[in-house]
């Protein structure tokens, strides 16, 4: 872990990871622990996947996890399925959001593992192919609500990891906090266009969506 983490200052993990095996699970702990013995920053995003092991294996070992996160990324899905916290009022098969609810479930979080920051995407399910889609913050202190897309959807695979990502972009270089989850959004609004599982978007295009510019026009 010494050449590891030589120079890094920001390690994130998924609960894809520990998912795989017993090992891999000892390994993301070992990684996380290590990882706060330097002083480096850690995320999660908690990202639940049945296919790879039963509800009650993923509460185990995402609760032992996260005891080791600063930064702790998912939806409401996830949050219920590997840490028991359920947003009250909040039906997604309805695409019924209670944000009072959320809010709830983030102090919740903080109060039991000490969370630096809680952030959630908010999916509001139109139709399959027509979603609002905007993300919840918490720094512990203040709750940040990102504005709402309506997004066409193409392809919704990745769009959790480019929220991730572009709110972990948005810490890393220091922006304030609303602007970090205003960043994480646009991103994975945009990737919601994006066939595939990356999203090729550009820094500038997720600035020209910030800034309320969703014209889809060529930057020439």
């Amino acid at each position: 872990f010494d050449k590891i983490f030589d120079g890094a200052g920001w390690f994130h993990t998924t609960g894809i990871t520990p998912a795989l095996s017993d090992k891999a699970a000892a390994l993301t702990e070992a990684a996380l622990q290590a990882a706060k013995a330097r002083g480096i920053t850690t995320s999660i995003d908690l990202n639940y996947r049945k296919k790879l092991w039963s509800k009650e294996k993923a509460r185990e070992v995402m609760t032992r996890l996260c005891r080791y996160v600063d930064v702790c990324i998912g939806n409401e899905e996830d949050a219920d399925t590997t840490l028991g916290f359920k947003a009250e009022g909040t039906d997604i098969t309805k695409g019924e959001l209670n944000l009072e609810g959320y809010k709830n479930v983030f102090e919740q979080m903080k109060e039991k593992f000490g969370f630096k920051y809680i952030a959630s995407t908010l999916r509001e399910s139109h139709s399959a192919s027509d979603n609002g889609w905007s993300a919840l913050v918490y720094d512990g202190h203040e709750f940040y609500h990102t504005k709402q897309y309506e997004v066409r959807i193409v392809d919704r695979v990745g769009s959790g990891d480019s929220f991730a990502s572009g709110f972990i972009y948005g810490l890393v270089t220091r922006l304030p906090m609303q602007e970090a989850a205003e960043f994480g959004v646009a991103a994975s609004a945009l990737k919601h266009t994006i066939p595939g599982d990356m999203n090729h978007a550009t820094l500038q295009e997720v600035k020209t969506l910030m800034k309320g510019d969703g014209s889809g026009r060529v930057q020439r």
